[in-house]
């Protein structure tokens, strides 16, 4: 079993996995042992990989290291089994290029963009034959709606509904289709433009508000395959390997 531990912007996924099959899964707004220390207690966790957003992995795989043989920080200096052609490879997120790692290892030798909807949204093109072409990063769907309300004098503070209208009748109903509309139809955009580059491209929904979104776009989308927990167990595994190597 590999430990995958994935700490966010908003919030920390810890995952057991084996062969690219999620065994166990939980989910918390921060790091705490506590998450896992049921899983480390038969020594059956032969590895263990940390990314964050936050810039606390490293003391989160010290707390690793006394329990597990083999834990690895992931960072822009971290070889992986896919070619980064992103220009600025120190500022990337680990998220991302980990997202197009799973990408890769998900759907081999296709076109793929990843949608990761969290705090943020980022587009992120893997191309078919294994390269991680870069993206796009714009707010997220909750930043949206905090932005409209911190920086107006009036208008309040709303937040998505199931409904989809196209004419908002009041203020509140205004914001709340104005914002969820405008970053469906940016996606929508984004994807028509990218299937127009690269036909046949696989779509891959993931991120807190994935499912969301999924909903509403009419596209054939992979929506929650889990491709930054994928990603992560295949740099783990990469890692121990002699791949790298050649």
């Amino acid at each position: 079993m590999n430990l995958i531990v994935d700490i966010g912007n908003t919030r920390c996924k810890c995952a057991l996995m084996e062969r690219g099959r999620i065994a166990a899964q939980r989910t918390a707004e921060g790091w705490d042992c506590g998450l896992v220390v049921d899983w480390l207690r038969d020594g059956s966790v032969a590895g263990a990989i940390v990314s964050s957003t936050r810039g606390d992995a490293a003391s989160v795989a010290a707390a690793l290291r006394s329990r597990v043989p083999r834990v690895v920080v992931f960072t822009s200096a971290t070889p992986v089994p896919i070619r980064n052609a992103y220009a600025t490879p120190g500022t990337l997120g680990c998220d991302r290029l980990a997202a197009a790692v799973g990408a890769a290892a998900l759907f081999p030798g296709r076109d793929a963009l990843v949608v990761d909807l969290g705090t943020a949204v980022t587009f992120d093109l893997v191309t078919a034959d294994a390269t991680f072409r870069g993206g796009c990063i714009s707010p997220g769907l909750a930043l949206r709606f905090k932005a409209l309300h911190e920086h107006t004098a009036r208008l309040p503070l709303c937040w998505a509904s199931d409904g989809e209208c196209l004419v908002g009748t009041s203020t509140r109903d205004a914001v709340t289709h104005g914002v969820v509309n405008s970053l469906t139809f940016e996606i929508e955009g984004y994807i028509a433009r990218m299937e127009a580059l690269y036909p046949g491209l696989c779509v891959i929904f993931t991120g807190g508000d994935a499912n969301f979104f999924a909903k509403r776009i009419k596209n054939t989308i992979f929506a929650n395959c889990n491709p930054v927990l994928r990603g992560l167990e295949r740099i783990l595994e990469y890692d121990a390997s002699e791949e790298h190597l050649d």
